[in-house]
Formats: C-alpha cells, structure tokens, sequence
C-alpha cells in the first residue's frame, strides 16, 4: 500500500470509536456536575507561548515539540499540552473580568514528538481541566478529586493520586541550594541531560527517568516550605482525606513542567508496563501573569485518554460503548421496499436508531445483519402485509412478535425498544 499513517498516530475504527465517545462523554457530564464550562482553542499557537509556558528546561520544548514556519515566516508549533493554550485563551478574553471563579475544561488532539510505545504517541488525546481566580487550597483538592473521580466513574481498578508541594519561589529558592548540595558531588555520574538541568532548573533532575535510583536519599522540598506552603498543603491533604480520595506524599514530585507552585499530583494506574502515569498537573499561580495577563492564580490537570484507555483493556473492563440499533427494517417485495424507505425515515426522525438492507439480500441474509447489528427490533413488512397495512415486529431478545398498524409503527417502535 502507497500510503500509511504516520509513525505514533492511530486509526480509530468503529467500535473503537463508540469507546472513545463513552470516555468523552463521561468526562463532560463530569465537568457538568463539578461546574466545568468547555472550552476549544486552537490545535497550533506561537512557540513561544509554549517556550514561556511550558518552560525551556522541559523535554516537551528542549525535545518534543512540533515547530514549523508558516508563510509568514512565523514560528509556530502545534499544541504538546492544553494549559498554556487556555491560559492564553483566558488573558486574551479577558476572562479574569468575571465575577466568578473561571471553571474550564477540554477535550483534544496534542502533538509531542516521542518514541512511541504502549500508551504513548506522537498524537494524542487530554481531557484537562482548568481553574482560575482562587487560592483557596479547596479547589485545588476539588480539581484533584475530579479527575480521580472520572478514574472511579469509568471503573479503573487500584488509581492512586501521589501528590507534592513544589513551594512557592523563596521556598524553591531555598530548596535549590539543598538539592545542589546533594547533586554536585555525583554530577559527573549523571545523564547529560542532568547535568545540563543542574546549572538551570536543578528541579526538573528529579524528573529524570534514566537516573531516578539515584536520587532516593534526596533532601525533602517539603522540609524547605515557608509557613504559607506548609498551611496550604497541609489543607489540600485535609481536604482530600474528607473526600476519601486515595492518595499518598511523594516528595520527588516536580512533575514534567516548570509552571508549577504549591499543589502538584500525578494519577497512577498499573497496566501498562513500565508507564503507569495516566495524568496529574498542579497549581500555577505565576503562569497567567508570565503570559502576560493580571496576577490570576490557577491549578489544572490533564489526563491521557489513550492511556486510560489501555489501561482499562488491560485490566478487561466493559465499558459497553456500542449501543444497540433500535430496529432493523426487512423488506419482501418491491412495494414493502419502497414502504420500508418511507418509514425508515420517520422512525429516525422519531430518535430511533435504524437500518436496512441495500444489498438486495435473502430474508435470511437480513436477519443475520440484524443481529450483528445487536438490533433490539426486527420489522418485518412484505406486499401483503402492506396491503393489510401492518407490519410484523420481532423482539430479537425474546422473540416476542407483534403485528401493528402501519399507522402506529413509530409509537410501537418506541414501545418494544423500552422493553428490550
């Protein structure tokens, strides 16, 4: 074949796609009961809102990102994460003149160029949440709990949410002179990546995946926190424990970004090998402002659909995404089949799923595509029956029949579909 996907990209197929729906689906009736609004930005932006958002001592900005020129000779680069994009959306908008806290959420494609593998890819799907507007440590544990709760929703077995606090800039301040006192003697023996982090951003070496069993003795950030960041943490803790969020204190989490302040958490789930991170994110109280809006506090979270996905065929949940067609029309007869394109119609006018045969196939033909179609009804119409005017109905799941007027169809169709 000439032509293929490209590398780290997938096909979702019918069948996989109904599965896709249903996740989706769950995420925003979520958002509805937590007082998420939706919002849609653009798949591609400046780079340097990613450079400045993000942050330059990432993997996403220093490694992964898909940067072009456009005709204009403008940098551009398509989304690798949904918060910088909504914080810009959130400035330019001015979105900061509402009253109320601003409550967020998004669906969509991003783009990061990685090695692929089980549950990673070069395109790939975050649902997020964002919240701006309030330093109370209560919503940053609800955002926390709502992202744990879509985990619970969907079934995901063992989801635990590891959480951190990253300080504020004079604890962080005071912390990098602690973990440089730690990391300098062993420089040498780490990453090149590591060493280069060192002298910019000593944080982000705790992240660090080829290097990780070095750093089990690292000093604490939480021993570096100001009273402020110990009293705020200590309330999200507070908060969660009330809820009956499952969680736990990891002290080495500085997450993959450098926006973050205070509150950071990740969610984990076993099931997909060596990766068992399915999302997390944080608090960013200095991000609205490095964007260039007002001095707006805000905590966000992502979470990978992809990987939620994988993980919930690994651990064989059911989510029962493909919905069953309501009646499946079968025609004897070229009058019966003129007559079935009529009511076909109205029934799906009527909010029925429907379908028939365009192949011109045997009766018996028909009823095996009824049932692979998981169809809840059968209606059965030949030319004398048309002439009677009725039509047979067939409930697949008992094999109750019934023969109604034409005239009532929709009305009956509707009927036996609550039944089945």
């Amino acid at each position: 074949m000439a032509y293929q996907k490209p590398t780290g990209t997938q096909d979702f197929l019918p069948g996989m796609v109904e599965k896709w729906q249903f996740v989706e689906e769950k995420a925003r009736d979520l958002c509805r009961r937590f007082n998420y609004r939706e919002i849609r930005t653009p798949m591609f932006e400046q780079t340097e809102l990613f450079e400045r958002g993000v942050g330059e001592t990432t993997d996403i900005v220093e490694k992964e990102m898909y940067t072009f020129k456009d005709k204009g000779d403008r940098s551009m680069t398509l989304r690798p994460e949904g918060t910088a994009g909504v914080v810009r959306s959130y400035v330019e908008n001015k979105l900061y003149g509402e009253p109320d806290v601003s409550k967020l959420y998004y669906i969509g494609p991003m783009f990061r160029y990685e090695r692929p593998q089980a549950g990673r890819y070069r395109q790939f799907h975050q649902f997020g949440v964002e919240a701006f507007g309030a330093v109370d440590p209560a919503i940053d544990a609800e955002v926390v709990s709502l992202g744990y709760q879509f985990c619970k929703e969907l079934g995901l077995q063992g989801v635990k949410v590891e959480i951190n606090s990253v300080g504020n800039p004079a604890s962080r301040a005071a912390y990098r002179e602690k973990l440089l006192e730690f990391l300098t003697p062993m420089k040498d023996n780490l990453c090149k990546d590591c060493q280069s982090r060192m002298e910019r951003n000593p944080m982000r070496v705790l992240d660090c995946k080829v290097d990780q069993d070095k750093f089990v003795n690292a000093p604490s950030i939480l021993d570096s926190l100001d009273e402020e960041c110990t009293t705020h943490f200590e309330q999200v803790k507070q908060y969660l424990t009330d809820m009956g969020v499952d969680f736990y204190v990891n002290h080495r989490l500085v997450r993959g970004l450098d926006y973050y302040t205070h509150t950071a958490f990740e969610y984990k789930a076993q099931g997909i090998g060596a990766i068992d991170t399915i999302g997390g994110g944080g608090r960013y109280n200095g991000l609205v402002s490095e964007i260039g809006g007002p001095d707006q506090p805000g905590i966000g979270l992502g979470l990978g659909l992809e990987r939620i996905l994988l993980i919930l065929d690994k651990q064989e949940i059911e989510l029962n995404a493909v919905k069953p067609l309501d009646v499946y029309f079968v025609a004897l007869g070229e009058a019966a089949d003129r007559e079935i394109t009529k009511q076909l119609y109205q029934a799906r006018k009527e909010g029925l799923s429907a379908e028939r045969d365009y192949l011109g196939r045997k009766m018996k033909a028909q009823f095996k595509s009824a049932d692979r179609m998981n169809a809840k009804i059968t209606a059965i119409l030949g030319d004398d029956e048309l002439e009677r005017g009725e039509i047979a109905l067939k409930l697949m799941a008992t094999g109750e029949q019934q023969t109604v007027n034409l005239n009532e169809l929709v009305e009956k169709l509707k009927e036996f579909a609550e039944k089945a």
